[in-house]
């Protein structure tokens, strides 16, 4: 999975512990396996927390341990964001994710300070997929190499050429070209493929600072952590209600360009909500309602679809960006291609908020109460805007109460557009 040094903090002591810095774990699972723990949200304790660390599990054999605090998934600072948006952060990773976490002790320490966590973490971490069109001058770029190296070339780039138009960073480091590792190429096999390429090159590229924190902390930058934003293909989010006639299109699995099962949208009815959200007949489905659906069979997919009631939000890209993203070597990881750059996990207008079971929530009780009431004050650690409920699913609506389910977690769910400002949920165990 690339890793050399699976934790290397950036201050250590004389035995080699982290030292109040963060540290940070590059996880690669199995499309049938788990990352080994639970990102919870607790009362009376900030953060998010990384809980029920599995023993020998993925997240306990790179260092995760009970307690830490997650920092930054992929790059993207997350402490400050609702939680459930960080935890379809990691969800639309697929099976591969870079964390960054801060041990629980520090964390509290740099909190009660007043310390901004960020400025603890690098300006930027992520590589960069940079698609560039050959012009009459070439490329736009040159590329030098120690003599005598495998696999370390610097690029230098021509001011306002194909390559800088296309983002590659000047004195930036080669680390793929056209989806291969050039970790191996001689200057001359390098040279040789970039004339095979033809009119069009895809680079993966790091700045000189990107390039230092991967070696220093014993991590490989592959595709699945990249920058994508240059790239000409894109993802596309599709908002749909369902109306009285379904969401008009249908869900078939097929062979994808690369060989492997993809989950396909065809016979898009015009007029309703998917044709009016502007699906196409093609198009594939990598993620619902912001979680990836990677490792995922076809009845897996429709259920998937159905459990989110009358609404869900498709991340979906054309057939053309399709064969272009695997052609450079995303294989079946779609992390990097918009599921984790920002896709929210439920439409604009809709919230979540997640209870973890935890010290602060007493969950033994055999039923819970939950009620509307109406309050021009904040400040109750039980009381969250309400609009629709699902427990953990399936809506769910007064009267209560209703018995405790056998979950970790109670997930709370409302659209602000559908009750007057103002109201409120009470939650009562």
């Amino acid at each position: 999975d690339g890793i050399d040094n699976p934790a290397l903090s950036l201050a250590e002591d004389t035995d080699g512990e982290p030292v109040g810095e963060p540290r940070f774990y590059l996880l690669s699972k199995g499309s049938t396996e788990t990352f080994g723990f639970s990102l919870n949200e607790e009362l009376g304790c900030q953060g998010h927390v990384i809980r029920q660390v599995e023993l020998a599990g993925l997240a306990q054999r790179r260092g995760l341990q009970d307690g830490d605090r997650l920092l930054q998934v992929n790059g993207h600072f997350v402490d400050h964001m609702d939680h459930h948006r960080v935890v379809q952060k990691i969800k639309a990773s697929g099976n591969q994710v870079l964390l960054a976490v801060l041990d629980g002790d520090s964390y509290e320490a740099a909190k009660a300070s007043g310390r901004d966590l960020s400025q603890m973490l690098p300006a930027d971490i992520r590589p960069r997929l940079c698609h560039i069109t050959r012009d009459k001058s070439g490329f736009g770029f040159s590329v030098s190499a120690p003599e005598g190296m495998k696999g370390t070339f610097q690029l230098s780039v021509q001011q306002d050429g194909p390559a800088e138009r296309a983002g590659v960073p000047p004195g930036s480091w080669l680390l793929e070209l056209n989806g291969a590792s050039v970790s191996n190429y001689s200057h001359t096999q390098l040279t040789k493929k970039l004339k095979q390429s033809g009119s069009k090159v895809t680079l993966l590229v790091a700045s000189s600072a990107v390039e230092e924190f991967y070696r220093l902390h014993g991590l490989r930058a592959t595709a699945a952590l990249a920058d994508t934003s240059w790239l000409p293909f894109k993802v596309r989010e599709l908002h749909m209600v369902k109306g009285p006639a379904g969401y008009g299109f249908l869900l078939k699995e097929d062979d994808c360009s690369s060989g492997a099962t993809g989950q396909f949208l065809w016979d898009v009815d015009a007029g309703l909500p998917a044709d009016q959200a502007g699906m196409k007949e093609g198009d594939r489905l990598l993620a619902v309602n912001g979680e990836s659906i990677e490792g995922l069979d076809h009845q897996q997919t429709v259920l998937r679809i159905r459990a989110h009631d009358d609404r869900v939000t498709l991340l979906v890209i054309d057939p053309a960006g399709d064969a272009f993203y695997h052609s450079v070597g995303f294989g079946e990881h779609w992390g990097a291609v918009g599921l984790a750059d920002g896709v929210d996990a439920l439409p604009q207008g809709l919230h979540s908020e997640v209870l973890s079971r935890g010290p602060g929530l007493p969950w033994n009780s055999k039923s819970l109460m939950l009620s509307l009431f109406y309050s021009f004050r904040w400040g109750c650690p039980l009381c969250f805007p309400l609009r629709t409920v699902t427990l953990p699913q399936a809506p769910i609506r007064p009267p209560f109460p209703l018995p405790v389910p056998p979950l970790d977690s109670l997930t709370l769910r409302w659209d602000q557009r559908d009750l007057a400002p103002g109201w409120w949920l009470l939650l009562t165990v």
